[in-house]
């Protein structure tokens, strides 16, 4: 597994250091003054190239101030001159063995250099001993070049999911982590391709692969494949049913919808307990307008699984087109309480509270499905959680 990234620019964390530069020399003479000043006022404006000749010239006539050389350690790893950053964080670190964040540094510039097992220690530290939350976050990115420099997929991965859970917003996190997670993925599925080619679950992923890329027809083979040699393999129809559906609704062609309705009813026939397979189908039902099937085929999912919020939501909506708003009020409050992010729960229980004479209810629910839908404007369908079923929508703006 391979992952690289460029140089992490947020070094500016260690600026911290500068307070201390004109204060290290009790009676410091002009020429360290306008040095010192320089230098600050250099980094301010993110002029490296000139605060770096200045503390260079700090550091020849205060040669045993730790913080000049803790200031010129950062610098040059703005530079990207990492060698003599580690040299100068030595430096420091020799003579002022206490400076804290200079050990992220070192590790960060022994990994930037390519010397990952000597910067592991460092970073590793970094990463799980520190409170500054910058210094942590550049550390967790410089342990996925190191860890992936090093073979230690297991580790990188590891390291993936803890950087998720600690800044699960930020764009540059997600997306390096994404990268190790996606080059995981594609070295367990080489080596199920050289293990075992023909194997079931080889043939399993490549339809789904197939399928993730909107390839269908080389998805239906696939997976039809797997039936050849498993016919009773569960899942599997499933499967055959999204496909068909999916792509459906990108061509709208009645066989691809009369194939999915086919492959949803056969999935049963082999695993009863699948409640997706039987979500599709009374979706599929109330979509043409088959309300009391619908009906039927969503209470038959709920009896099984009553918290099958989905499935609520699409009970709710049956109901009300079949005239019957106090019946719906039931399954959509329940939506609502097992998803109370659920704009369209929300949207469809104001809808039954209206039509029940429910003012208040009607307004309450309302209100909440306003503040949801403000968040994210323009669009009223959003993703169920796991992405296994098509999601309920609200089809006109309301």
């Amino acid at each position: 597994m391979k992952v690289k990234h460029s140089s992490l620019a947020l070094a500016l964390a260690f600026f911290w250091l500068l307070p201390f530069v004109a204060a290290a020399q009790a009676g410091s003479d002009d020429e360290r003054e306008r040095y010192t000043a320089e230098g600050q006022q250099a980094l301010a404006t993110g002029h490296f190239a000139t605060a770096c000749a200045d503390f260079e010239q700090l550091a020849k006539l205060d040669p045993n101030v730790a913080e000049i050389h803790a200031n010129l350690a950062v610098i040059y790893f703005k530079l990207r001159e990492y060698e003599r950053a580690v040299t100068e964080i030595r430096t420091a670190q020799r003579l002022k063995p206490g400076l804290p964040k200079l050990d992220s540094l070192l590790g960060m510039s022994l990994a930037e250099m390519g010397q990952f097992t000597e910067a592991l220690p460092h970073l590793d530290k970094g990463f799980k001993q520190t409170a500054d939350t910058e210094v942590r976050r550049m550390c967790g990115l410089q342990l996925l070049r190191a860890y992936a420099g090093l073979g230690r997929d297991d580790d990188a991965v590891e390291t993936s999911l803890k950087l998720n859970k600690f800044y699960p917003d930020d764009p540059e996190i997600l997306y390096h982590t994404g990268r190790v997670y996606g080059s995981f993925a594609y070295d367990v599925m080489e080596k199920l391709h050289n293990k075992a080619p023909g194997s079931i679950w080889m043939l399993q992923a490549q339809g789904e692969a197939n399928e993730s890329q909107k390839n269908y027809e080389a998805a239906i083979v696939a997976f039809n494949h797997v039936l050849q040699i498993e016919p009773g393999r569960p899942g599997i129809h499933y499967r055959l049913g999204r496909v068909y559906l999916t792509r459906y609704r990108e061509g709208h062609k009645q066989e691809d919808w009369d194939a999915a309705q086919r492959e949803y009813t056969a999935e049963l026939s082999v695993d009863s307990s699948n409640g997706n397979a039987g979500y599709e189908l009374a979706n599929m039902q109330a979509e043409v307008g088959n309300f009391e099937e619908a009906r039927k085929d969503f209470e038959q999912v709920i009896e099984r699984f009553p918290d099958f919020e989905e499935a609520l939501v699409g009970l709710g909506a049956v109901v009300m087109k079949l005239d019957k708003p106090q019946l719906a009020l039931a399954p959509l409050e329940r939506a609502t309480r097992l998803r109370p992010d659920d704009e369209v729960a929300w949207y469809r229980l104001s809808q039954a509270e209206r039509a029940a004479g429910n003012k208040e209810a009607q307004q309450k629910a309302l209100e909440a499905f306003r503040k949801l839908h403000s968040v994210t404007p323009g669009t009223l369908r959003r993703p169920n959680q796991d992405g296994e079923i098509t999601p309920q929508q609200i089809d006109a703006n309301p």
